[in-house]
């Protein structure tokens, strides 16, 4: 593919993953290590629950804004129920975002041994069914990501089955963004440039025009998938465990045009994390003569989310 402006992601078709699995992971790896980014159809992740989760994520966000800040817990980086609008900024940005989220995790057993890493989840009473339908969505893309994950191995040259130690009770957070109308004369962008901390980034609700990677030549590209598609792209972790092989993109979410100023964005990434113990540590197979190792410490996920969560303002210092 030529490295050209003119350029899309491609859209690749998962369901072709099962009977040839070595074929979708060559067409993801060349997707990640070209763009970062790759979008899929066909994902796997039921309509129904889907649609259920647009409309709880629109009734939560249209709930008064004294109800939602009963769930944002002060000091705990957001990484539980609610957090304000204009409270996370990209590093290095000069502005906030313009956004407001709630987060979900995974539901531990009580006792745990990652229970003092991982809290518990926070569920508001309205609007009614919430809890049910964001861990049927947390389990449909927790499903998917497995899937990615093994295609990734395979374009990797590893087993397929070599992340599933990896993300075993991993720190994935469900993210529910709500995206206010801006007015026209915003001086921010909705968010900032940055890249994702996690390993891989699924994503829903990415048809609203706004989302953009930072191309190798400077310019940034919109990633438009079609309705129902879900954009995959590589965060921070996988990036270092591959030795920018598969590289972590600078992406952004920009103001719209100004016709559609008047109307909310919403959108659902799941970030899917390793186990809070595991070692991100460069793989042998990604170090050559021409590549020598960026990483020569180890470091654990937990250790680097933490790092990264103080970065970008979530966790003060």
């Amino acid at each position: 593919m030529l490295d050209t402006p003119m350029a899309q992601v491609p859209l690749l078709d998962m369901s072709e993953q099962a009977a040839d699995p070595q074929g979708f992971a060559r067409a993801l790896g060349e997707s990640f290590e070209r763009f970062g980014f790759a979008m899929v159809s066909n994902h796997g992740v039921p309509d129904d629950v889907v649609e259920r989760a647009w409309a709880m994520t629109k009734a939560f966000f249209d709930l008064p804004e004294d109800e939602k800040r009963k769930f944002f817990v002060e000091g705990g980086g957001g990484a539980r129920g609610y957090t304000p609008f204009k409270t996370e900024i990209a590093k290095g940005a000069t502005h906030v975002d313009l956004k407001e989220f709630w987060h979900v995790g995974r539901e531990l057993a009580k006792g745990h041994r990652f229970e003092s890493h991982m809290p518990a989840n926070l569920w508001p009473d309205r609007p009614e069914g919430f809890r049910d339908t964001f861990l049927d969505l947390f389990k449909a893309l927790d499903d998917a990501g497995l899937r990615l994950l093994s295609a990734i191995a395979l374009h990797l040259n590893l087993d397929k089955d070599w992340f599933e130690h990896a993300v075993e009770d991993g720190n994935s957070v469900l993210r529910l963004l709500h995206y206010p109308p801006v007015p026209a004369d915003a001086p921010e962008v909705r968010a900032g440039a940055h890249e994702d901390i996690n390993l891989i980034t699924l994503l829903l609700g990415a048809e609203e025009a706004g989302l953009e990677l930072l191309e190798k030549n400077g310019t940034w590209l919109p990633v438009k998938p079609p309705a129902g598609a879900m954009v995959v792209n590589v965060g921070d972790m996988l990036q270092r465990l591959t030795n920018h092989v598969l590289p972590s993109t600078t992406h952004r979410v920009v103001n719209p045009a100004p016709e559609r100023r008047g109307f909310s964005r919403y959108s659902m990434p799941f970030f899917l994390h390793p186990a809070p113990d595991f070692m991100i540590e460069t793989l042998p197979g990604t170090i050559t003569a021409d590549r020598p190792n960026r990483y020569e410490t180890p470091i654990s996920s937990h250790d680097y989310l933490h790092e990264r969560l103080v970065e970008i303002g979530l966790i003060k210092k």
